[in-house]
């Protein structure tokens, strides 16, 4: 049997507020009651609203799938942009490392990527005291390789879509660059990069929404995002029709977010006459 979960607030002491908790929930009832009366006249089960326990865990995992989305996009930026400039390196090593490591990522399913970390590697590391439970538990956590997996993953391809925007700057820009007397590191970071953001950020922007969709791959390894707790809440319901509805209008919300957000970013950096037929 199900038992009634209440979200607790935190006071800034660290205590839990239970009445600023019952009192948002009393103000809420009215609309918990809407939805439970619409599942009994519908058959429509919208049990993740008016239902205590499913609610909480559905707004953790929202929560959960908001924070795995921009860790991973950020890491994935920083190692898109880095290995963009290794890959410019005098050093053949470093150039052929920095490749190897994008034909591995980009030429294998992500969701087998996932499975390698945490099933391959995760099990070679030692285990460490959990230090609230006492208990013997990953070095890991299944979310932290969740998040190592999935930016590696998006970060390959970012490699090359940094790569094809550094290769689109006007090689004068960067002559003239030389002549002021910037250095290599100076080219790259204060002249290169910005020019090249600006390059890539539709391409740019279509890989960062498929990382975006691909985070309920960490479903695979129990990592309670999302999808996960969907599967948990219509397992238990037996609402798998509404639960799918529901996630197919999460999903397009959090990605017309992002569009929108990169349309304004990329709006925000355009420089008049640059990239335009005729421009420099």
């Amino acid at each position: 049997m199900r038992s009634a979960c209440t979200t607790n607030t935190r006071t800034s002491d660290g205590t839990v507020d239970d009445a600023a908790a019952s009192s948002t929930i009393r103000l809420m009832q009215p609309i918990y009651d809407w939805f439970r009366d619409f599942y009994d006249r519908t058959g429509i089960n919208l049990v993740f609203i008016y239902d205590n326990f499913d609610r909480a865990r559905m707004i953790k995992g929202f929560w959960l799938t908001i924070e795995l989305s921009i860790v991973t996009i950020v890491l994935s930026v920083v190692i898109g942009v880095v290995g963009a400039w290794i890959q410019g390196s005098r050093l053949k090593i470093v150039r052929l490392l920095v490749d190897g490591f994008i034909s591995v990522f980009r030429n294998t399913p992500p969701l087998v990527q996932i499975y390698f970390f945490y099933f391959g590697l995760g099990y070679m590391l030692p285990r460490v005291m959990d230090a609230d439970s006492g208990a013997m538990a990953p070095m890991v956590s299944n979310l932290q390789w969740a998040i190592l997996s999935l930016s590696l993953f998006a970060g390959a391809f970012n490699i090359e879509i940094f790569r094809s925007g550094i290769e689109a700057v006007p090689k004068s820009t960067i002559e003239a660059a030389e002549s002021l007397g910037y250095s290599r590191h100076q080219i790259y970071w204060q002249v290169v990069l910005p020019l090249a953001v600006r390059n890539v950020l539709p391409a740019l922007g279509n890989n960062l929404v498929n990382l975006v969709k691909s985070t309920n791959l960490a479903y695979a390894i129990a990592v309670p995002e999302l999808m996960y707790v969907s599967k948990q809440i219509w397992s238990d319901a037996s609402n798998v029709r509404e639960m799918m509805f529901f996630l197919l209008i999460v999903y397009v919300g959090l990605v017309a977010l992002l569009v929108f957000g990169l349309n304004r970013l990329e709006r925000a950096l355009r420089i008049p006459g640059y990239g335009q037929l005729g421009g420099h």
